[in-house]
């Protein structure tokens, strides 16, 4: 049984055993492991189901999808049956997708096991907010919260380097019998921990449910089949069209007015006296927009990143999973000592300072990294940029955490918690979905660019290797495609530097982009807050606001 832990006398803080924080922490690491074992994963799911990449990236997108469209709803409910029970609950289902991944015959079956993790991170993303504040005080529970940066950037990085080696030496399906071993971990620790029976009292709102869960399900679905569907016009694999017109920006346009009726339905709610799915309040100072607003942003660039090396390393180069953990290395190992240190600083420089300035740093790695990156990864030039790119992003992880759970009262802490969700795995869709279509789309001009001024490639040849179906290729696969043409040597070697100029072009165009949507984070950074976070709020239902 548990209950809710008495308070201290005034002025004494209480020390609490570390236990409980061993399986919040380890809970981060699931589900960061989760997502970073995806990308690394890649290359395996491609030639294991058949699929092309972009469809094998859905695995990512439904992932964030799920989280971001339900996390306010978990959140509620969290608070309605008690934290504790609702974390326990949730790590099962979470161990069960990882049998999905672990036992899945078609890539259909893996994505349906990434939205069934979703679904359950749903909860324990604002769980580990919640349970930090019931289990620790004071000093405790700001090392405790900062652990969780922390955990999300060693996780990424033993993901990418143990993913790696496994996909390489043994298949891409032991990685995820990892994401099982810690589910049971987690499942165990999770009985050292203390918590409330929860609140029957509360409400759920299922109006706004519903309106942010249908807004976040279109706004993703949109920008994932920008390439599949159509940009503008619809393509032959769009599932259906308005008027010649493709559903993925229509998709964008519903979502966006689903999402401001959501806005508009709560506040009317609010303003009634009845109790919202998350209180706008949280949002209600400029700082705390602009670190909503920071957090999508560098969850975005990470998430895009993460889609795009191993792209290049595992589909274009057609080398291991291992050879991408160690592409990567540089750059997760960053992120990760960095996450860690960056709270020495707090003390000195304040979020403002600290935001501002790692947003240049991933900006001006961006930059640098459009133009000396080459088709070798390993380069002294292109492993600087990462490193660059690693300490903004690892600075920006942890800073945006705290800043936001440190930005209201604690009776909002569940709700904080819950934005933090939705914007964070929203944005992880969203980037992973942007960027893959950016880059085909940009082969796609590049390509047809190139083929135009080639005269060596005679129409009759592009019309049999089907350029409409532009995607991205190894050189080895290409060669397979045009041997069954009438291609001759000379034409097939013309084909492949076509190929590989095209993606390079592709590749530095598309970073340079990343650096335009980091830069453009710099200006709503500097209105972060000037204070030093040191303490998380206590997420407690509003007592003020009785449910109705």
């Amino acid at each position: 049984m548990t209950t809710t832990a008495p308070q201290p006398a005034t002025g004494e803080e209480e020390k609490r055993s570390w236990v409980p924080m061993v399986g919040l922490f380890l809970a981060q690491v699931l589900m960061s492991f989760n997502v970073a074992a995806l990308p690394v994963s890649l290359g395996g799911m491609v030639e294991d189901f058949g699929v092309p990449p972009t469809v094998v990236s859905s695995t990512i997108v439904v992932y964030g999808l799920a989280v971001a469209a339900l996390v306010m709803t978990g959140a509620k409910l969290g608070q309605r049956v008690g934290w504790v029970l609702m974390f326990r609950v949730v790590v099962a289902i979470f161990a069960c997708s990882s049998l999905l991944m672990i036992l899945s015959p078609t890539v259909g079956w893996a994505i349906a096991g990434q939205a069934l993790a979703g679904a359950s991170a749903a909860i324990i993303v604002p769980a580990l907010v919640a349970l930090i504040a019931e289990n620790y005080r004071g000093a405790q529970q700001a090392t405790a919260i900062g652990t969780l940066g922390s955990a999300r950037a060693i996780s990424g990085m033993s993901a990418f380097f143990i993913g790696g080696a496994l996909g390489t030496l043994v298949g891409w399906r032991p990685v995820f019998a990892i994401v099982l071993g810690l589910a049971v971990l987690v499942f165990v620790f999770s009985f050292r921990l203390r918590g409330d029976r929860g609140d029957a009292g509360i409400r759920i709102d299922l109006v706004a449910s519903v309106l942010i869960g249908g807004a976040i399900v279109l706004l993703t679905l949109g920008f994932n089949n920008l390439n599949a569907w159509g940009m503008f016009t619809a393509t032959p694999g769009a599932p259906f069209h308005l008027v010649g017109l493709s559903p993925a920006p229509v998709f964008i346009v519903l979502g966006i007015v689903l999402g401001q009726t959501f806005f508009w339905w709560t506040r009317r709610r609010m303003a009634s006296g009845k109790t919202p799915l998350v209180d706008l309040s949280v949002l209600g100072e400029p700082s705390e927009r602009a670190a909503v607003y920071a957090m999508f942003i560098v969850v975005s660039l990470e998430a895009a990143l993460n889609f795009t090396v191993p792209l290049y390393i595992q589909i274009v180069q057609g080398r291991t999973p291992f050879d991408t953990s160690l592409a990567m290395m540089p750059f997760n190992l960053t992120v990760f000592i960095t996450a860690t240190l960056i709270v020495r600083f707090y003390s000195k420089y304040s979020p403002r300072t600290i935001g501002v300035f790692s947003f240049t740093l991933t900006t001006a790695a961006l930059v640098w990294l459009s133009f000396v990156v080459t088709n070798n990864w390993e380069t002294l030039a292109t492993i600087g940029g990462l490193i660059v790119f690693g300490i903004g992003q690892g600075a920006l992880v942890t800073l945006v955490f705290n800043v936001l759970v440190t930005a209201a009262p604690k009776e909002l802490a569940g709700d904080v918690g819950s934005i933090r969700g939705t914007t964070q795995n929203l944005a992880s869709a969203v980037g992973t979905a942007l960027v893959g279509a950016l880059l085909v789309t940009i082969l796609s001009v590049n390509i047809g660019r190139a083929v135009a001024e080639h005269v060596e490639l005679p129409e009759e040849l592009v019309a049999q290797v089907n350029l409409d179906d532009v995607n991205f290729v190894s050189n080895d696969e290409l060669r397979t495609v045009l041997s069954e043409t009438s291609a001759d040597d000379a034409q097939v070697e013309a084909a492949v530097q076509v190929n590989e100029e095209a993606r390079l072009t592709a590749l530095k165009r598309g970073l340079l982009i990343l650096a335009g949507i980091s830069a453009t984070a710099i200006l709503p950074a500097s209105r972060l807050p000037r204070y030093r976070p040191d303490e998380i709020p206590d997420p407690a239902p509003v007592a003020a606001a009785p449910p109705k």
